[in-house]
């Protein structure tokens, strides 16, 4: 195996992590939609605005009745995309200098969005299954 197949190889354990955290993202993100921002727009007083988004996106009363299976799938990517980042957290870098820095910005960038994807799925379960039980 030649040395940039070699380097081929090491980036592809990091890059495969880092499309699942993207992937983790935005299922984390559907969580927000689903809960959190009608209790938000509720909360602030603006019935409204949220009224007016569910006549456009009637999609949303679909995902606020199957938030069981919304936070399902949810969880899920973040429980395989963490595992994927812990897998991927010893692969060797190259040894090339560039290749070697681009390894360590994605490693860290694809870190920042696994952390930024449990915080999102947090904050909508808070609100689906927490919140609720508060009032």
């Amino acid at each position: 195996m030649s040395a940039d197949t070699q380097n081929i190889a090491d980036l592809s354990a990091v890059n495969v992590a880092k499309r699942a955290n993207i992937v983790s993202l935005f299922t984390s993100g559907s969580t927000l939609i689903c809960c959190a921002l009608p209790a938000t727009l509720v909360a602030i007083g603006s019935a409204a605005t949220l009224v007016s988004l569910v006549s456009n996106f009637p999609q949303l009363v679909w995902i606020s009745e199957h938030k069981a299976l919304v936070f399902g799938l949810a969880g899920t990517m973040l429980v395989v995309a963490g595992y994927l980042q812990w897998q991927s957290r010893k692969a060797p870098c190259p040894t090339n200098p560039q290749l070697a820095s681009a390894c360590t910005k994605t490693r860290r960038n694809s870190l920042m969005i696994y952390c930024v994807s449990v915080a999102i799925f947090g904050i909508g379960a808070f609100f689906a299954f927490i919140a609720p039980l508060m009032i």
